[in-house]
C-alpha cells in the first residue's frame, strides 16, 4: 500500500496555507493526501453536561473546523476542505478523516505510516520568540518520519523565481532548495531527502555548512591568518567529499556548495528568503521527557522565511 501524505487540518490560516501546499506536494510525488482533524475530548464533567450546545464545542476545539457538522446539514468542514482541494488540485487523490485525541500523539502515530506529515506554523511576525506552536513543536520532536511546516500565507508562486517583468508567478522556475549540512556527523536520510525535493522540482540544491574554529587556534588567529584559510579549506573539501556520492546518484541536480565560519541558523534563515524548501535534520531522541529538536532546527523553524522539512535521522 503506497504511503500517503498527511496534513493536520484546522481553521487557521496556516493550516489552509499547509494544505494547499501538501497537495501540490502530493501531485509532484504521485502519492494520495490524507487530512486529519484532531478533535480534543472534552474534559469528564463537561461531556456528561445536559444541554452541551454546538457553541461549547466550537469553543473547546478552536473555532468551526472542529465542529461534526454545519447547523445546515452540509457536512464536515474537514470534508469540504477535502471537496476544495480536489478541485484546485486535478489528479490528487484527497481523503478527510477526524480523530479524537491529543493532537501531538494522533499525529506523531499518523506520521508513522506517512511519507510526510506537513503541519502549518504562524511563520514570520514582528514578534521575537517562538512562531510554531506547541503542537507543532511536540509534533516534530516526536515524529520520526519527515515533518514540513509551512506559515500562513504561503502561496505557489513564492516558491518560484519571478517571471521575466518580476512578477512573482508559479509557472516559473523553482527557487532552489536548501539544505543545512553538519560535515562531522552527516545523514543519508537528510541528504538524500533534499537531493530528491530538488530532482522533483527540477531545481538547484545550495548545501550550506557553517563551521567554527577550534579552541586552540582561535588565539593565533591575529597573527596568522592563514590558519583561518587553512582551516576553511579543510572544510570545504570535507563538504565536497561528503557531497560526492550524492552528486553521482543526483548527477541531474544542480549542487552549490557553501562552507564558511560562523552560525549555520543564521546563515539559513537569511537564505531561506530565496529557497522554496530549506532541509534541516534533527538527531532521534527517545527520551520521553522534554521537546528537544536541536538548536539550528529549532531557530530555522521559527524563523525561515520558506517551508521546512525537518528530516529526523538516529
Amino acid at each position: 500500500m503506497p504511503r500517503t501524505i498527511i496534513i493536520g487540518l484546522d481553521d487557521s490560516a496556516e493550516s489552509r496555507a499547509a494544505a494547499e501546499w501538501a497537495a501540490r506536494e502530493a501531485k509532484l510525488r504521485g502519492l494520495p493526501l490524507r487530512l486529519i482533524e484532531v478533535r480534543e475530548p472534552l474534559p469528564e464533567p463537561v461531556a456528561r453536561a445536559p444541554f452541551l450546545g454546538a457553541e461549547t464545542g466550537r469553543q473547546r476545539n478552536g473555532g468551526g473546523a472542529a465542529e461534526a457538522s454545519s447547523a445546515d446539514g452540509r457536512g464536515t468542514t474537514t470534508d469540504e476542505a477535502a471537496a476544495g482541494l480536489r478541485l484546485r488540485h486535478p489528479g490528487v487523490e484527497v481523503t478527510a478523516e477526524q480523530v479524537t485525541g491529543r493532537p501531538h500523539e494522533v499525529l506523531a502515530k499518523a506520521a508513522e505510516d506517512a511519507e510526510l506529515l506537513v503541519l502549518g506554523s504562524r511563520g514570520l511576525s514582528g514578534f521575537a520568540g517562538f512562531l510554531v506552536g506547541s503542537v507543532g513543536l511536540a509534533v516534530v520532536a516526536r515524529a520520526e518520519r519527515p515533518v514540513v511546516l509551512v506559515r500562513a500565507g504561503e502561496q505557489a508562486a513564492d516558491e518560484h523565481e519571478p517571471d521575466p517583468t518580476g512578477i512573482p508567478s508559479a509557472a516559473t522556475r523553482y527557487r532552489p532548495v536548501l539544505l543545512g549540512v553538519d560535515v562531522d556527523r552527516p545523514d543519508d536520510a537528510v541528504i538524500r531527502f533534499a537531493f530528491a525535493e530538488a530532482a522533483r522540482r527540477g531545481t538547484a540544491l545550495r548545501v550550506l555548512h557553517g563551521w567554527n574554529l577550534p579552541p586552540y587556534y582561535v588565539h593565533g588567529l591575529p597573527a596568522d591568518p592563514e590558519v583561518y584559510r587553512a582551516v576553511a579549506d579543510q572544510q570545504a573539501a570535507t563538504l565536497a567529499k561528503t557531497l560526492s556520492p550524492w552528486r553521482a546518484e543526483f548527477e541531474d541536480v544542480d549542487v552549490v556548495e557553501e562552507s564558511f565560519g560562523g552560525s549555520p541558523s543564521i546563515r539559513l534563515i537569511e537564505a531561506s528568503r530565496e529557497a522554496s524548501l530549506v532541509v534541516v535534520g534533527r538527531r532521534v531522541r527517545r527520551n520521553p521527557f522534554g521537546i528537544r529538536i536541536g538548536p539550528i532546527a529549532h531557530a530555522v523553524l521559527h524563523h525561515s522565511a520558506a517551508p521546512v522539512a525537518v528530516v529526523a535521522h538516529d
